[in-house]
This record gives C-alpha cells, sequence and structure tokens, in this order.
C-alpha cells in the first residue's frame, strides 16, 4: 500500500475509524482519478492546459441581424485549435456576445483545459459575468445563467476585457457569417 503523508493519515482517520473502511476509501478513490485520467487521455482534442477563448457578437442594427465568432486558441503554440462562426438572427450586440461566449464555452469544453481564460471585447458582459455591474435587463438572466453552467465543466474560468482591436479574429468571424446572408 501506498504510504499517505501523515496529516492526511490524520484525516481519514477521522472519517474513518477502520483500518479497512480506510483503505477501501482510498483505492476507489484513486481507481475513480485513474479513470477520470483514462477518459481525458482518450479524448484527442484534451489538452489539459490553459486555453484561451476570444468571442464576439455584434448586430448590424440594434437590435438588427445578429452574428457570432469564436477562436479557440492554444496559447504555448499559437495555434488555432477551432474557429466558429454563425448567423443568430434578430439580437442586439450584448446578446450577441452572451451568445458568442456560450459558443465558445461549448466549444472548450470538449478539448477540456484546466484553465480557460475568455477574451471579450464586451466590458459590460465581463463586469456583469464578474458581478462588477448589475444585471438590469432580464433578458440576459437566463444567459448568464447558461454561462454559469457551462462554466462549470472546467477546473477554472477568467473572463478578460479586451479592446476591440484585439478581438479581430473574432470579429472577422461574425462579419464573415453575416455577409454570407447578404
Amino acid at each position: 500500500m501506498i504510504k499517505l503523508p501523515a496529516t492526511l493519515e490524520r484525516r481519514l482517520k477521522e472519517h474513518f475509524s477502520r483500518a479497512r473502511e480506510r483503505d477501501q476509501f482510498v483505492v476507489e478513490a484513486i481507481e475513480k482519478a485513474l479513470e477520470e485520467r483514462k477518459d481525458v487521455n482518450d479524448n484527442p482534442h484534451s489538452v489539459g492546459g490553459t486555453l484561451h477563448l476570444f468571442t464576439d457578437g455584434g448586430a448590424r442594427g440594434n437590435p438588427g441581424r445578429a452574428g457570432i465568432g469564436c477562436v479557440l486558441l492554444d496559447p504555448q503554440s499559437g495555434t488555432v485549435l477551432q474557429e466558429y462562426a454563425e448567423a443568430i438572427g434578430t439580437a442586439t450586440n450584448n446578446i450577441a456576445e452572451y451568445q458568442a461566449l456560450i459558443a465558445g464555452l461549448k466549444l472548450a469544453k470538449e478539448f477540456r483545459p484546466n484553465h480557460l481564460v475568455c477574451h471579450l471585447d464586451s466590458e459590460l458582459v465581463v463586469k456583469q459575468l464578474k458581478g462588477e455591474y448589475r444585471v438590469k435587463m432580464q433578458t440576459f438572466t437566463p444567459l448568464i445563467e447558461q454561462i454559469t453552467e457551462l462554466s462549470k465543466e472546467f477546473p477554472t474560468v477568467t473572463f478578460v476585457a479586451i479592446p476591440r482591436e484585439h478581438n479581430r479574429h473574432a470579429d472577422r468571424l461574425l462579419n464573415a457569417a453575416l455577409d454570407a446572408l447578404e
């Protein structure tokens, strides 16, 4: 059997008075962790490290024809892992920004990063997600709830507001989706 650190042994003894129960718990915990590790290793998209997600949403007219663009980037290699663009119908700019982030989180989920850094050029969305701004428009609430649920799929998620000029790739994708409608 593996020798555990004394502090961990003490904590286990607090929860399991019998050695057999402690050993069984440790064996089950290790088996579960190894099974989860196997799932990660079997996923061809799994990266495990940090990924950067750039999203942009916009509308031509407000509200108007709206689109979204997402770019998932491996910051170590600079490689674009995946891109996504879609015309989403009629929406406001802010709704499109939220929808873009939702689509991006869904894309990133299959890569199973340990840390996801989400870059948005919408300060409003970032500050609302961080709780720095109150959510006054009730139409945002279900979108924020969906983002909160999707964020639970990642060990850590960070939302960062960036200048529009640093989000050109995602912006190009959303505009290409809208241009395809014309």
